[in-house]
C-alpha cells in the first residue's frame, strides 16, 4: 500500500477530505473541525522552543503548519529549535528567570520539574482527548501533576523506538526472521558480531537512545526504579538479572559505544558499522531518502521480549507546555489545537512517515501506519508503554533521576567500566535515594 504524497495529503486534509477519508478510516477525527473553544489574545505573538527532529520532514511540516496557523488567526509565532539535549537546560533557566519563550516542547517528565509556573492545560487537553479518540496511559503520566492536580503539559506524542537491523547480515547469521524474545536476540547479536557485524546501543547521555535501551532491558527483566510509594526499588535480582544480560550484549558491540549520543548510532549503522541497534524511524527514513543501496536490507521490528513475558519498549515522550509568564496563553493553547489538530497533525505524521507517533489514540488509524511493515511497529509504541521512574510516581524525582543519567549511568558500569552488578546497583540506589529526598 502506498501513502499519499505529501503536498497532496496536505491539500486534501485542507479541503476536508484528508488520509482517512481517502483510507475510509479515522472515524474518531471525523469531528475535528468543532469551533475551537480557545480565543487568542488580541495583538498576540509566540515563541516556540522546540527540539529539532532527526527527520527533515518533521520540521519541515511544522513549520508549513506553523504558517498555516498565522494565516488563520493573525498570531505570529517564532520557532526555535535546539538539539535533544539543550532544551531541558534551556527551559530550566525560563523557568528560573520568568522569561523566555511562551510554549516549549520538551521530554518526558520535565514539566513536573516547575508545575508552580506552568498554565492549567487540563481544559485543552480536555478538548483534545474529546475530539480525537482519548489518550494513552502514557500522556497521563508524563502530562498530569499529581501534586497540584491537574494537567501541566499538552501531551503531544513520543518518538517511538524499533529494533534496527540488516535483513541480510541477520540471515547470514542463521536468522530468517527477527527473534520474539531477549535470548535469541542475543544469539543474533552474538552471530552479528562473529560475522563482522557488531551491535551498537549508545551508553554516553545520548537523552533518547541510552534511556530507551537500558530502560527497556530493566523492565523486561521485572526491574524497577521505584515503588508506588517512591522507595527505592532498583537493588534486587531482577535488576542484576537485566545488567547481566547489558554485559553479554555488550561484548557484541561496537568499540567507542560509552561516548554515543544520539546521532551517533545512527550514523554508525548507516556506514554499515554496525548490523543492530534500537532507534526511531528516523535511521530508516534516512536510510530511505540518503542511502539507497542499503535501503532495501533495512529492517524495523518490534523489541523483544524478556522474562516479564510483555513487551516493555520505552520511548522519548514529548510535550508542550506554557509558562505562566506568557501574556498569551490563549493563544498558546489555540495553537497547540491547531497543530495537533487533523487537518495538520495527519500530514505532519504521514510526511514524517511516524516519526512522531500520537499520544492520541484516534492518529493510529492513519492510513500511514500499515503502507509499509517497517512503520508498522512504530504504531502501537504507547499502547501500554511504560514511564520513566517505574514503577514509582511520576514526577520530580523520576524527572532529575533521568536528567542525571542514573539508569544509564549504572548500565555503563557494568559493561564499560566492569563493575559487579551488585556494586554498580548500590551506587544507583544510593544516587536515587539522594535524589527522592530531595525532590
Amino acid at each position: 500500500m502506498t501513502h499519499p504524497d505529501r503536498r497532496r495529503f496536505i491539500e486534501l486534509s485542507a479541503a476536508g477530505i484528508g488520509a482517512g477519508a481517502m483510507a475510509g478510516g479515522l472515524p474518531a477525527l471525523a469531528s475535528a473541525a468543532d469551533a475551537s473553544p480557545f480565543k487568542p489574545e488580541k495583538d498576540a505573538t509566540l515563541q516556540l522552543l522546540r527540539w529539532t527532529g532527526f527527520v527533515k520532514a518533521d520540521d519541515v511540516i511544522w513549520a508549513e503548519n506553523t504558517k498555516k496557523f498565522e494565516a488563520a488567526s493573525g498570531v505570529k509565532v517564532q520557532i526555535q529549535s535546539l538539539s535533544w539535549p539543550d532544551v531541558t537546560p534551556k527551559a530550566a533557566l525560563a523557568a528560573q528567570v520568568g522569561s523566555g519563550p511562551d510554549i516549549i516542547m520538551g521530554w518526558n517528565d520535565d514539566p513536573f520539574v516547575y508545575p508552580d509556573k506552568l498554565v492549567d492545560m487540563s481544559d485543552l487537553v480536555d478538548h483534545m482527548g474529546k475530539v480525537h479518540g482519548g489518550w494513552y496511559d502514557n500522556a497521563r503520566s508524563y502530562c498530569y501533576d499529581t501534586d497540584v492536580k491537574h494537567w501541566v503539559a499538552m501531551p503531544i506524542g513520543c518518538t517511538g523506538n524499533a529494533i534496527n537491523y540488516r535483513v541480510s547480515w541477520a540471515k547470514e547469521a542463521g536468522f530468517n526472521e527477527f527473534p520474539k524474545d531477549l535470548d535469541g536476540m542475543l544469539k543474533l547479536a552474538r552471530g552479528l558480531k562473529k560475522n563482522g557485524h557488531p551491535t551498537g546501543f549508545a551508553l554516553g547521555h545520548a537523552v533518547g537512545d541510552s534511556n530507551s535501551w537500558t530502560h527497556w532491558i530493566l523492565w523486561a527483566f521485572g526491574g524497577k526504579q521505584a515503588n508506588p510509594d517512591n522507595s527505592i526499588a532498583i537493588n534486587s535480582t531482577e535488576t542484576n538479572n537485566a545488567l547481566d544480560y547489558a554485559k553479554q550484549l555488550y561484548e557484541t558491540m561496537i568499540a567507542g559505544v560509552s561516548g554515543w549520543l544520539d546521532p551517533s548510532n545512527n550514523q554508525a549503522y548507516l556506514a554499515g558499522q554496525i548490523g543492530m541497534t534500537m532507534n526511531g524511524i528516523s535511521i530508516w527514513y534516512v536510510a530511505k531518502t540518503d542511502f539507497p543501496a542499503i535501503f532495501p536490507d533495512c529492517a524495523n521490528a518490534i523489541p523483544p521480549y524478556g522474562p516479564v513475558k510483555v513487551h516493555t519498549v520505552s520511548n522519548n515522550f514529548t510535550s508542550a507546555y506554557v509558562f505562566k509568564y506568557s501574556k498569551y496563553p490563549n493563544a498558546a493553547k489555540e495553537y497547540l489545537r491547531f497543530m495537533l489538530d487533523q487537518a495538520q497533525a495527519g500530514p505532519w505524521v504521514t510526511g514524517m512517515l511516524g516519526y512522531v507517533t500520537p499520544a492520541l489514540k484516534g492518529y493510529a488509524s492513519l492510513p500511514i501506519w500499515t503502507s509499509n511493515p517497517n512503520i508498522t511497529p512504530y504504531r502501537d509504541v504507547l499502547s501500554g508503554a511504560k514511564y520513566d521512574g517505574y514503577n514509582g510516581r511520576p514526577g520530580k524525582a523520576a524527572a532529575q533521576a533521568l536528567d542525571e543519567f542514573v539508569l544509564v549511568d549504572m548500565f555503563a558500569d557494568v559493561c564499560v567500566n566492569n563493575m559487579a552488578p551488585k556494586d554498580a546497583m548500590r551506587k544507583a540506589e544510593t544516587r536515587l535515594s539522594t535524589i527522592y529526598k530531595r525532590a
